[in-house]
């Protein structure tokens, strides 16, 4: 671990305690893992105490955890992942918390620590079915509104459940069932005699 990430890892350790289940440093980068119970507070102490001062959430992202690994993953299936800065320190962290149930994952709200999660958290509700907690405005925001799932969920299938077309009888939009096979998509290799030979 170079010493800025040592430094980091420090601070945090003294400011958070206990509430860091987990550490990794990758490819010079730091990622704690929180509990869902002691997201928010974590999340106000990082934005507040004097030696982390994280001002800034640059990204929230969903993540579905259950092909993770080739399928030897035993964990909690559904995780956010909040990406910070700060300004004053020059330091970058990733924090992720998994959802306490995977058939309804459920997390805190953090809109009230920085504002910049409302759409982020939109995001993730939309694509993987994360429920935000106090969130004022949880609806979707890149599927229209009549959409049937969860799109970046691993079971979600390739074709979607539904599909909309015209109907120039009704004039309007309607949704039906896919009509199209599901098939599993296999990669297909061309080789071609020659290739990469100049002429």
């Amino acid at each position: 671990m170079n010493t800025s990430l040592e430094s980091l890892s420090v601070s945090l350790i003294a400011a958070l305690g206990t509430k860091i289940v987990r550490q990794v440093e990758a490819l010079s980068e730091l990622t704690i893992e929180v509990r869902a119970s002691d997201l928010k507070e974590t999340m106000r102490t990082l934005r507040d105490h004097n030696g982390l001062r994280f001002e800034q959430l640059i990204d929230l992202c969903g993540m579905d955890y259950s092909t993770y690994g080739d399928g030897a993953w035993t964990g909690k299936r559904y995780a956010a992942v909040y990406h910070l800065l700060s300004l004053n320190k020059n330091r970058r962290l990733r924090v992720r918390v998994f959802a306490d149930q995977d058939d309804f994952p459920m997390l805190t709200s953090m809109i009230s620590v920085w504002p910049a999660a409302n759409w982020f958290e939109r995001e993730a509700f939309d694509l993987y079915g994360i429920v935000f907690e106090g969130h004022p405005d949880l609806r979707r925001i890149l599927t229209d509104y009549g959409f049937v799932g969860h799109p970046f969920r691993k079971d979600f299938p390739l074709s979607g459940n539904v599909e909309m077309r015209y109907d120039p009888e009704q004039q309007r939009v309607i949704y039906q069932p896919v009509s199209i096979d599901a098939r599993e998509i296999t990669p297909r290799i061309v080789r071609e005699e020659n290739y990469g030979e100049r002429a």
